[in-house]
């Protein structure tokens, strides 16, 4: 699977971390940045990889930031991308099953590698149900012009 990451300075080593599994696992990652701790805004990361999702270049993206939720802000004003901050794996799964969320943020302050982990295999792993939440979700894509004849299922 192609994955975008992308992170501040605040959510740096958690991404940096997140690369690695996700490499070892042997997906394709675009890390749009940053590449340093160095303080950064976190709007230009988190776009460039929404964007990557938006246009399908990458099936999902993995953002993070100090709380998760700049990044997730930011992310929801990309055409095509649900970002949900996620807190736990049980929050991700609801998210992709019922909302096609094809991002997830991370909150580089509270989150410990290992729940950073579970919550992205869980991500990965999980996919969209379909049904009356692919009509919800066509509902949302319509917003912000981004209406699909019926979302992917997976």
């Amino acid at each position: 699977m192609v994955i975008a990451i992308g992170s501040d300075h605040a959510g740096y080593h958690l991404k940096e971390h997140v690369k690695d599994v996700l490499l070892a696992a042997g997906h394709e990652i675009v890390d749009v940045g940053t590449a340093t701790p160095d303080s950064v805004d976190y709007p230009a990361y988190a776009e460039q990889a929404a964007r990557l999702v938006g246009e399908g270049q990458a099936q999902r993206a993995v953002l993070a930031c100090g709380s998760g939720v700049g990044v997730a802000i930011v992310a929801n004003k990309v055409a095509g991308v649900r970002a949900v901050n996620a807190h736990d794996p049980s929050e991700v799964e609801m998210a992709r099953r019922h909302n096609d969320a094809n991002a997830v943020t991370l909150s580089g302050a509270r989150l410990a590698p290992d729940q950073a982990d579970a919550i992205v295999e869980r991500f990965l792993r999980t996919t969209f149900e379909g049904g009356r939440h692919a009509r919800r979700v066509g509902q949302i894509s319509e917003l912000d012009g981004s209406a699909v004849q019926s979302p992917i299922v997976g």
